[in-house]
Protein backbone atom coordinates (compact mmCIF):
# COMPACT_ATOMS: atom_id res chain seq x y z
CA UNK A 1 0.00 0.00 0.00
CA UNK A 2 1.18 3.50 -0.81
CA UNK A 3 1.52 5.05 2.65
CA UNK A 4 2.23 8.51 1.21
CA UNK A 5 -1.18 8.47 -0.50
CA UNK A 6 -2.80 7.35 2.74
CA UNK A 7 -1.10 10.16 4.67
CA UNK A 8 -2.24 12.64 2.01
CA UNK A 9 -5.80 11.31 2.28
CA UNK A 10 -5.83 11.76 6.05
CA UNK A 11 -4.32 15.25 5.88
CA UNK A 12 -7.60 16.88 4.87
CA UNK A 13 -10.41 17.89 7.22
CA UNK A 14 -12.94 17.30 4.42
CA UNK A 15 -11.70 13.77 3.79
CA UNK A 16 -11.67 12.99 7.51
CA UNK A 17 -15.24 14.28 7.68
CA UNK A 18 -16.23 11.96 4.83
CA UNK A 19 -14.78 8.99 6.71
CA UNK A 20 -16.62 10.08 9.86
CA UNK A 21 -19.93 10.35 7.99
CA UNK A 22 -19.43 7.00 6.28
CA UNK A 23 -18.74 5.35 9.66
CA UNK A 24 -22.48 5.64 10.41
CA UNK A 25 -24.16 5.75 7.00
CA UNK A 26 -27.63 4.90 8.28
CA UNK A 27 -27.53 7.77 10.74
CA UNK A 28 -26.14 10.38 8.34
CA UNK A 29 -27.66 9.20 5.07
CA UNK A 30 -30.87 7.47 6.10
CA UNK A 31 -32.76 9.56 3.54
CA UNK A 32 -31.03 7.74 0.68
CA UNK A 33 -33.84 5.97 -1.19
CA UNK A 34 -31.93 4.27 -4.02
CA UNK A 35 -30.08 1.70 -1.88
CA UNK A 36 -29.42 0.86 1.76
CA UNK A 37 -26.53 3.17 2.71
CA UNK A 38 -25.06 0.71 5.21
CA UNK A 39 -25.11 -2.28 2.88
CA UNK A 40 -24.59 -0.74 -0.55
CA UNK A 41 -22.80 2.50 0.22
CA UNK A 42 -23.67 6.18 0.05
CA UNK A 43 -24.33 8.08 -3.17
CA UNK A 44 -21.63 10.63 -3.97
CA UNK A 45 -24.31 13.28 -4.48
CA UNK A 46 -25.45 12.94 -0.87
CA UNK A 47 -21.86 13.11 0.37
CA UNK A 48 -21.34 16.38 -1.55
CA UNK A 49 -24.55 17.74 -0.04
CA UNK A 50 -23.50 16.72 3.49
CA UNK A 51 -20.18 18.53 3.03
CA UNK A 52 -21.88 21.56 1.42
CA UNK A 53 -19.49 21.41 -1.52
CA UNK A 54 -19.92 21.08 -5.28
CA UNK A 55 -20.05 17.56 -6.65
CA UNK A 56 -16.67 17.86 -8.48
CA UNK A 57 -15.02 18.89 -5.19
CA UNK A 58 -16.54 15.93 -3.36
CA UNK A 59 -15.56 13.61 -6.23
CA UNK A 60 -11.94 14.77 -5.96
CA UNK A 61 -11.88 14.07 -2.22
CA UNK A 62 -13.55 10.68 -2.71
CA UNK A 63 -11.08 9.72 -5.42
CA UNK A 64 -8.15 10.43 -3.10
CA UNK A 65 -9.78 8.30 -0.40
CA UNK A 66 -10.34 5.55 -2.98
CA UNK A 67 -6.71 5.69 -4.17
CA UNK A 68 -5.61 5.44 -0.54
CA UNK A 69 -7.77 2.34 -0.17
CA UNK A 70 -9.96 3.83 2.57
CA UNK A 71 -13.20 3.59 0.59
CA UNK A 72 -14.61 1.42 -2.15
CA UNK A 73 -16.68 2.90 -4.95
CA UNK A 74 -19.45 0.91 -6.57
CA UNK A 75 -21.36 2.09 -9.62
CA UNK A 76 -25.05 1.35 -10.07
CA UNK A 77 -26.89 2.80 -13.06
CA UNK A 78 -25.75 6.43 -13.25
CA UNK A 79 -24.74 6.78 -9.60
CA UNK A 80 -21.60 5.94 -7.65
CA UNK A 81 -21.81 4.70 -4.07
CA UNK A 82 -19.04 4.91 -1.50
CA UNK A 83 -18.39 2.69 1.48
CA UNK A 84 -15.59 2.66 4.06
CA UNK A 85 -13.04 -0.14 3.90
CA UNK A 86 -12.70 -0.86 7.61
CA UNK A 87 -9.82 -3.30 7.06
CA UNK A 88 -7.71 -0.75 5.19
CA UNK A 89 -8.45 1.98 7.73
CA UNK A 90 -7.55 -0.35 10.61
CA UNK A 91 -4.33 -1.40 8.87
CA UNK A 92 -3.34 2.25 8.36
CA UNK A 93 -4.06 3.14 12.00
CA UNK A 94 -2.03 0.12 13.20
CA UNK A 95 0.86 1.15 10.94
CA UNK A 96 0.68 4.76 12.15
CA UNK A 97 0.63 3.62 15.79
CA UNK A 98 3.74 1.50 15.20
CA UNK A 99 5.52 4.33 13.36
CA UNK A 100 4.74 6.87 16.05
CA UNK A 101 5.82 4.46 18.78
CA UNK A 102 9.08 3.66 16.98
CA UNK A 103 9.76 7.38 16.52
CA UNK A 104 9.19 8.11 20.21
CA UNK A 105 11.52 5.33 21.36
CA UNK A 106 14.25 6.33 18.94
CA UNK A 107 14.14 3.02 17.05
Amino acid sequence: MDRSMQIRAMASEQRLRILQLLAQPGRHFGQQWSADPAEFGVCMTLIAKALAVAQPTASRHLDILRQAGFITVRKHLKWSYCKRDEGAIGDYLDWLRREVSAASTGS
